[in-house]
């Protein structure tokens, strides 16, 4: 409820007992009671002189009486609640009707520049279910955060060195006779992928070899023929031979390629992205900063660590003994320097929730070293997804793979709206797009709606449901209105003259659409500053609800009123503009007809 009212409320009090220093509490009226705001009466029985009840009822009409937005109210026990008029519902309805993408700030020059990382990824696999949560979770904030009046940078962090990276060129190499993406019609990343689960099954074979022969378990890990060989190749590569870097760039680039199709088809993109073969040199030279202002020590080995105890944490290794970067020093290194890249105000980091402590680290590390902005960094955490199969597992090649989901959405909300019928008038060409809109969006909408803090378990037979909490039942909806707009017989761009509105009665359900609709502004807001985007899905399917029920309960064309049909419809578009921008703020199309 708009603070006016509130405000108008407490003045007709203060002059109803003749005491400024009265005190009201004023709140939303619970779901299961009649009304819209609920006085709460107790504390002003001191000034009224008189039991609750009666002091409840004496307000109460004075009130109905005095402000004209009140039409009447009810008591319970110490509760007063109060229902606000339908004219007033009306008026607001108007006033807002108008405005364009209702709820969100543009950003202007004074705007603060929040950076969010997200994906990722590693460059020996493809992307799977687990990097489409992470993906979905950054890009939604991204434009939530645009949407709260924020300049939003896109980045992400590249995994592109390291023993994982050598497993696949070492396999490669080993067993691939030259075979390429293009030689095999396979896409790159895919295409790396499987070379990381060969190295995998030779080094399983290996070690059960070596154990046979009465090796123990742990020394047969570390003599792995294959194993000493990818050992060789990081050594390699960190001395910067030719034919290990070549190769590296070479499996590396095919991998870039894959993951660009994954994204464009997953609708995310990034302003800039980073390398963790760049970033890892950046944290060195900050290890020395650290170590000359006193922040880091060094034991005897010339291992490098930085003292937490002072903040209930304890000693962390910032650097080896051999001289080599730990994921903490390269994390140093990047966020410095992308804040010379961007001089964020803000930084976020979507990253699973096993790194909670990881990131508790890095922010009070950055703080010791003398960076105001470390305080603002924050950590939007999420749980790990399951399936009804079990947990994925990369080295063994049973992760869900990320383009194989996506597919298997379109083609499943293929087979149901076929089966569902009405798909007469649409080409092929829009009917493949329009799988395209259901399928994916049924995917984002399934995994966005969760909190992101949660573990969730992903079914996927579930989220193409065209009834429920699901993208497909909310897109359907929108569709449903832009077919009631097509049918009505006037000018549409007639609704936007409302001045032959001002009479009009409306009904519970009209009443309850534009109250939620009212809600919007707060709920990205709420969203932004809570970072997540379950709230905004959570809004949006609650709005379609209030919709239906609408729908169900009142005649929106040929109603026999003309003015009554013109509101419904400039009701109904409304609620289709808010469906649009919310599902957006997902990162969800959605489509003009169904």
């Amino acid at each position: 409820m708009e603070s006016f009212l509130e405000d108008k409320i407490k003045n007709i009090l203060i002059k109803f007992y003749s005491n400024d220093k009265i005190q009201i509490q004023l709140q939303k009226t619970r779901r299961e009671f009649d009304g819209d705001l609920t006085l709460v009466v107790f504390p002003l029985i001191n000034y009224s002189g008189k039991n609750l009840i009666d002091t409840a009822n004496e307000i109460g009409n004075h009130l109905e009486i005095n402000v004209k937005e009140i039409n009447k109210f009810n008591v319970v026990k110490g509760f007063l609640n109060l229902s606000i008029s339908s004219k007033y519902w009306l008026d607001r309805f108007i006033k807002l009707y108008s405005i364009k993408n209702y709820g969100f700030i543009a950003p202007d020059n004074n705007s603060p520049t929040y950076l969010i990382e997200y994906c990722s990824p590693n460059t020996n696999k493809p992307l799977h279910l687990g990097h489409i949560r992470n993906n979905l979770l950054g890009y939604s904030m991204s434009k939530i955060l645009e949407a709260s009046g924020k300049k939003v940078k896109k980045v992400q962090i590249i995994n592109d060195r390291g023993i994982h990276i050598c497993k696949s060129m070492v396999a490669w190499k080993k067993f691939a006779n030259g075979e390429t993406p293009q030689s095999s019609g396979t896409k790159g990343d895919h295409f790396v992928g499987k070379y990381y689960v060969k190295f995998d099954q030779q080094y399983k074979k290996e070690i059960a070899e070596l154990i046979k022969s009465g090796i123990d378990k742990d020394t047969a890990m570390k003599e792995s023929p294959i194993f000493k060989e990818a050992k060789k190749m990081l050594l390699l590569w960190e001395a910067n031979d030719f034919d290990a870097i070549s190769l590296w760039k070479k499996m590396n680039k095919w991998v870039y390629d894959g993951f660009s199709m994954t994204n464009k088809r997953l609708g995310i993109d990034f302003d800039k992205n980073y390398y963790e073969s760049d970033t890892y040199i950046l944290g060195k030279k900050i290890v020395d900063i650290g170590l000359k202002d006193g922040v880091f020590y060094k034991k005897e080995d010339d291992s490098v660590w930085v003292d937490l105890t002072k903040k209930g944490l304890d000693h962390k290794i910032i650097l080896r003994s051999d001289g080599t970067a730990v994921y903490m020093t390269q994390d140093l290194g990047t966020a410095i320097q992308r804040h010379k890249d961007f001089n964020f105000s803000n930084m976020i980091y979507t990253v699973g929730n096993e790194q909670d402590y990881h990131f508790k680290v890095l922010f009070l590390i950055l703080d010791e070293l003398g960076y105001k902005w470390a305080k603002n960094c924050y950590h939007l955490s999420y749980g790990m997804v399951d399936l009804p199969s079990g947990k994925m597992k990369s080295r063994e090649g049973t992760v869900v793979d990320a383009d194989d989901l996506m597919q298997s959405m379109v083609d499943d909300s293929k087979r149901i709206s076929k089966e569902l019928g009405k798909l007469e008038g649409f080409c092929e060409k829009e009917l493949e797009e329009l799988y395209e809109i259901i399928g994916i969006g049924a995917l984002k909408y399934f995994i966005l709606k969760v909190d992101s803090k949660k573990r969730m378990m992903f079914n996927p037979e579930e989220s193409i449901d065209f009834n429920g909490n699901t993208g497909p039942f909310i897109q359907y909806t929108y569709a449903r209105i832009q077919s009631i707009l097509r049918k009505y017989n006037s000018d549409i761009n007639d609704i936007n003259d409302m001045n032959d509105m001002n009479d009009i009665e409306l009904n519970k359900y009209e009443i309850d659409i534009i109250k939620y609709i009212l809600e919007f502004p707060n709920v990205i807001k709420d969203s932004c500053y809570s970072y997540s985007p379950s709230i905004i899905a959570n809004y949006v399917y609650e709005l379609v609800k209030k919709y239906n029920s609408f729908y169900q309960n009142s005649i929106i064309l040929s109603s026999g009123d003309k003015i009554t049909e013109k509101f419904r419809v400039s009701l109904s578009k409304k609620v289709s503009e808010i469906i649009k921008s919310a599902m957006s703020l997902l990162g969800i199309r959605v489509p003009n007809r169904m």
